[in-house]
């Protein structure tokens, strides 16, 4: 072993989604930190590598400058280098690609504004570490000099573990960037186990005559997620660390340098090329169901290729779940409309925020199933485009807004937008009213998840103490427990979805899915003809003895007239149209009739365990089939 001690970069990423509630910022700032800033003030823990996302930038800016100019002295001083990102932390693949350069120039310049040029390093906090090759092009032309990604990316591309404790290189159409990897064992250790087997670790890598061991992970973990506050804090875990560290500073074992520092001193590795990646979870989480099953049943069996063995790419959440494709083929629209009417800035900078990556995915936390972050999303997605058809008359357009291959019906005036599915029965799959900023559609599909099945069965969790460590949000992801399977839809929710039902079935049946219609048209296939003037357009649709006819007016009011066929049916049956609804709305019936309604809920995976969450409202009016003709009509709110 050298005398040269090993470099440790030590790197933090402190991120609040687009639409959080405040109260969470606050109790971050108050709780995770503010206090980890002052510790590492007090034990002269420098310098550290610092990534901010936008929207956390932005609510201190509003609410607490003092944090914020605390950081920026700390940048002036040489104690904290920032690091550069999607401003509003998007998937930056996600994005069209100028949306993606876009995005870090806006990180730049808020950084210069409120911190001086010296702030604006060339290091990138790539967001959830999702990597695609080309992304290399995008962030050369962003002048980003290097990039966090996992370990997990070079060893999938066929790199062995030893290799990767020094910085690399990469390119696409020949423009190069650099590439620091993370250290998986580092992110599992920190805060997690004793601070003793961080410096074993660290011990044992300069001994082995590496010269770098890099971090960079989520802030929230140093008291942010569950127990960790009591760990880190209240048990001593964080004083531990540093006495810890700086003991090996001291010996001369480990000097703290920033990633910039580490591209410039350790050498490099030279050139890497990695296939789309990101971190081991998430490309678990990616996979539908049963795909994770199988993945985790075969990592089981053959351990030593276990690097080998891979999940899905999270672009595969848009396939997993309608609910997010439809929020981020709206963003691609509106990019692409706002690109064209020469980027209005207020619509631009909603759409920036519509692309927080926070809502669009799932895996530990809530994510997608969080429905004040999805309102969020759908809030700025309407801002920009109220923006952008200011002035519009009602008009409908025919595109295959959603990518899958089949078109849809976009209907939008300079007040609603709203999309419909011809393939699917003509159920209506947004409703956007820009008055108050709603998706009137933006609830949940109820479906299987991976981890329901195994929580029938999770053995008990083991409690944290001072000298086992504190539980990982992996670990308690393994340990959650369910007593019972929650209920699942068999057919994907919208406004409209039309069936005939058994006159036996029961409203408790119904509401738990437990039921097969008599008849269904959630994915028949219907013709579409089209008339629009100044004040409706009118859609009628028609296939399997069902024609259902639309009429949008162009302040946003919409009226649905159905003419069924009969034939065939039970003469008790009952038609019966289900209106999955983000919020309760005006609703009257032509005839009236009975209605059903109950909420829509789902149980999903949280940092706590399982979260019980209300999406939405199911109305279901139901009208004797005998009748052959009925009618909906859905006003603003507020209206008669």
């Amino acid at each position: 072993m050298g005398t040269e001690p090993l470099r440790f970069v030590f790197g933090l990423h402190l991120h609040q989604p687009v639409g959080n509630f405040d109260q969470v910022f606050v109790e971050h700032v108050r709780d995770v930190y503010r206090p980890f800033v002052a510790r590492a003030r007090a034990a002269g823990f420098w310098p550290l590598t610092l990534h901010m996302s936008g929207p956390l930038l932005e609510w201190l800016d509003a609410h607490d400058t003092a944090f914020l100019d605390d950081i920026g002295r700390l940048v002036n001083d040489g104690k904290v280098e920032l690091l550069l990102s999607g401003f509003d932390e998007p998937i930056l693949v996600s994005l069209p690609r100028p949306d993606r350069v876009e995005q870090i120039e806006r990180q730049r310049a808020f950084l210069r504004r409120r911190f001086g040029t010296a702030a604006t390093g060339g290091g990138l906090w790539l967001t959830e570490r999702v990597w695609q090759p080309e992304l290399a092009a995008d962030l050369a032309a962003a002048g980003i000099e290097y990039t966090f990604v996992d370990d997990r990316h070079f060893l999938v591309s066929g790199f062995r573990r030893e290799q990767l404790h020094r910085p690399y290189r990469t390119e696409s159409d020949g423009r190069g960037v650099g590439l620091l990897a993370i250290d998986e064992r580092l992110r599992y250790l920190i805060p997690f186990r004793p601070p003793a087997e961080t410096a074993a670790y660290l011990r044992e890598l300069r001994a082995a005559g590496h010269t770098l061991a890099v971090l960079a992970d989520d802030g929230e973990k140093f008291g942010g997620w569950p127990g960790t506050k009591q760990w880190v804090y209240d048990h001593g875990w964080l004083a531990a660390f540093f006495q810890q560290m700086d003991a090996l500073r001291e010996g001369g074992e480990v000097r703290l340098v920033t990633g910039t520092t580490a591209m410039r001193e350790v050498p490099n590795g030279g050139l890497a090329y990695l296939g789309t990646a990101s971190y081991r979870e998430m490309e678990t989480w990616a996979l539908p169901a049963a795909a994770q099953e199988e993945l985790g049943r075969l990592e089981e069996l053959d351990g030593r290729s276990a690097q080998y063995l891979r999940g899905g790419h999270w672009s595969h959440f848009l396939v997993k779940y309608p609910e997010s494709n439809r929020m981020h083929k709206t963003m691609l629209a509106l990019s692409d409309l706002a690109r064209r009417r020469g980027d209005p800035p207020a619509a631009r900078r909603a759409i920036g925020r519509a692309q927080c990556n926070d809502a669009y995915w799932h895996g530990v936390f809530g994510g997608l199933y969080l429905p004040h972050l999805r309102h969020a999303i759908w809030a700025q997605l309407a801002l920009a485009e109220r923006e952008l058809r200011q002035g519009e008359a009602l008009r409908c357009e025919e595109m295959d807004i959603d990518y899958d291959g089949a078109p849809e019906l976009w209907v939008h005036s300079a007040a609603f937008s709203a999309t419909i599915s011809p393939r699917r029965g003509g159920a209506i799959e947004t409703f956007v009213r820009f008055s108050d900023l709603t998706n009137l559609t933006d609830t949940l599909t109820r479906r299987r998840e991976a981890y329901h099945e195994s929580a029938l069965t999770a053995r008990e969790p083991e409690a944290a103490d001072e000298q086992h460590g504190a539980a990982s949000i992996h670990e308690i992801e393994r340990v959650a427990r369910l007593t019972r399977l929650p209920p699942t839809d068999s057919e994907a929710r919208a406004l409209l979805v039309d069936r005939v039902l058994p006159a036996e079935l029961t409203a408790e049946e119904y509401a738990r899915g437990a039921y097969a219609p008599l008849k269904s048209w959630a994915a028949v296939p219907m013709t579409a003809s089209v008339q629009t003037d100044a004040h409706a357009a009118v859609i009628v649709l028609r296939g399997a003895g069902l024609e259902k006819r639309l009429r949008f007016t162009a302040d946003g009011c919409l009226d649905a007239a159905y003419v069924w066929e009969g034939a065939g049916l039970p003469p008790d049956a009952l038609f019966a149209p289900e209106l999955s609804l983000s919020r309760d709305t005006p609703i009257t019936l032509r005839p009236v009739t009975d209605v059903w309604r109950y909420p829509i809920t789902t149980v999903a995976r949280s940092e706590r365990g399982f979260d019980e969450t209300t999406q939405g409202l199911a109305i279901t009016p139901r009208w004797p089939v005998r009748l052959g003709a009925a009618g909906i009509e859905l006003g603003l709110a507020g209206s008669p």
